[in-house]
């Protein structure tokens, strides 16, 4: 009897060691080693990595959900977010610069997204609320038929920065147009994901008919 309870106890000990267990992030090159005494422990946390080395100095902080699936962890991203003092650094004198926060959706989550721009010199009122417009209807239009972690991708890699300047320019030429925010704030129902795809359809078949006449 005695002996049976010290095995027990060595096989309670065995599986409560602590040690470092490796997370996937498919989104991100960085390795992620978390200590505790088991993947069960993880579910559910929240790391922050920091991508200034692998953007090449653009200091954004990515935000990852870790799920435990029969022991191996995995992580994905809820919140991306560029650094104030980035920001701080970006602006000049006799520029001006526009900011905003809107939720839009994704394919399948409903997000926050904080676009913000910064002016090669200062500008009305008119001109920095059309950039503003601009901006807005851009990113709902290019998010709406993305998922979630490909605009996470997509902002990362600086495309979406990148092709809203470009049009941007037309208002207006920027010195940086960035995305301050990018954050998860529910998943989509299928009914809502069911209905987008209905009203795509209705859309196609619309055009469609104004093409024939």
């Amino acid at each position: 009897m005695a002996d049976e309870k010290i095995q027990k106890q060595k096989v309670k000990k065995k599986a409560g060691k602590d040690g470092f267990y490796e997370v996937s992030a498919p989104l991100t090159s960085v390795k992620i080693s978390l200590y505790g005494n088991s993947p069960e422990s993880f579910d559910g946390k929240v790391v922050k990595l920091d991508l200034t080395k692998s953007l090449r100095g653009k200091n954004f902080e990515l935000c990852l959900k870790v799920k435990n699936q029969d022991g191996q962890l995995s992580a994905n991203p809820t919140k991306i977010i560029l650094s104030g003092s980035y920001v701080r650094k970006s602006m000049r004198k006799g520029s001006d610069y526009i900011e905003d926060s809107f939720e839009i959706l994704a394919r399948d989550y409903i997000a926050r997204i904080k676009p913000f721009l910064i002016t090669r010199r200062k500008v009305s009122r008119s001109v920095r609320n059309a950039l503003r417009l601009a901006s807005r209807k851009y990113l709902e239009a290019h998010i709406k038929i993305r998922s979630a972690k490909e605009v996470f991708s997509d902002i990362m890699a600086g495309k979406i920065q990148k092709t809203m300047s470009q049009k941007l320019k037309k208002i207006y030429p920027l010195a940086l147009c960035e995305i301050r925010a990018f954050e998860l704030v529910r998943e989509r129902t299928a009914e809502e994901v069911s209905k987008d795809k209905i009203e795509k359809v209705e859309d196609e078949e619309f055009n469609e008919g104004i093409d024939k006449e």
